[in-house]
């Protein structure tokens, strides 16, 4: 055991020459001190003989209080818009009912469904008119965290999926809804006599537009799905028979369960998909062109 390493000794021949030089007095001290700390090994001087200055510290990075007092603000904005659209659709409720229930004869089961369906309807209109602004909301929060080419890509195709959302809602309402509702009355009332409830309207009538108008989102996100590298024009025609038996199944789960509502959809949904097929190929036929003017 080293007899001068314990405790920071220091030798009489060290302490001589420590006298006659004060600056090495004060080196050999820390120096002294480090090897008692690493174990005996000195550790390096730092170029130009001072201690290593702290590091910069960096950016500030933002922590999850960070993403979530985000989301709050655009949680909130998006209520207050909701609750906006509510009650001028409510206040509003006269006017545009008729167009609603298209003129057909709907019966209330009780009082408190009148509120019930008064509540239902009005809440999925202020839900349409509030979508361009919740979407708006969306992409503030989730564009700091989108790589550029997505944020490039959801940026520039909003509007596009805003309005195919609109055709498929219209398609479903002026197209599927009015057909399949008379087929399915006119196989009932042969045996039957119907009544239908406000409430079993309300639910038809959505259960056959805002599908139709999500279902109409397929182009744009099969070009999503090309821009990051996930699909291919290729890939797609290989798996055409796949995707129209898929499309067949949606089709079956979200519309009535009668042949010609399902028909109805499905026509438009394998249209839908060989232009996506078409635009997808376009994409990378540009794409391509891009490389060969960079190269």
């Amino acid at each position: 055991m080293d007899p001068y390493g314990e405790n920071n000794l220091i030798s009489p021949l060290h302490k001589k020459k420590a006298s006659e030089d004060p600056a090495g007095q004060e080196k050999q001290k820390a120096d002294s001190g480090t090897e008692h700390e690493t174990g005996g090994v000195p550790k390096e001087p730092t170029p130009g003989g001072g201690q290593k200055p702290p590091e910069e510290p960096e950016d500030r990075v933002e922590t999850l209080v960070d993403h979530l007092g985000d989301l709050r603000k655009q949680l909130i904005k998006s209520s207050i818009v909701f609750l906006f659209f509510l009650l001028l659709v409510f206040s509003t409720l006269n006017f545009w009912f008729p167009y609603v229930v298209k003129g057909n004869e709907l019966v209330i089961l009780g009082p408190l469904e009148v509120v019930k369906f008064y509540t239902s309807i009005s809440a999925t209109m202020a839900l349409g008119l509030s979508l361009p602004f919740l979407i708006h909301f969306i992409w503030q929060f989730v564009k700091p965290g989108l790589e550029e080419t997505e944020a490039r890509f959801l940026g520039l195709y909003s509007p596009v999926m805003l309005l195919l959302f609109v055709f498929g809602v219209a398609f479903g309402y002026f197209i599927v809804n009015p057909l399949s509702y008379q087929f399915l009355i006119g196989l009932g009332a042969a045996n039957f006599d119907v009544m239908i409830s406000a409430n079993e309207y309300v639910h038809f009538l959505i259960m056959t537009t805002i599908p139709l108008g999500l279902l109409f989102e397929m182009p744009i996100l099969a070009l999503f799905l090309s821009s990051i590298g996930v699909l291919t024009s290729g890939s797609m025609k290989k798996v055409r028979k796949w995707s129209y038996l898929g499309l067949a199944i949606v089709s079956a789960l979200i519309t009535p369960p009668d042949f010609l509502s399902q028909l109805l959809v499905l026509i438009p949904m394998a249209g839908l998909y060989e232009a996506s097929i078409y635009v997808v190929k376009k994409m990378e036929a540009r794409n391509e062109r891009m490389e060969d003017t960079t190269v």
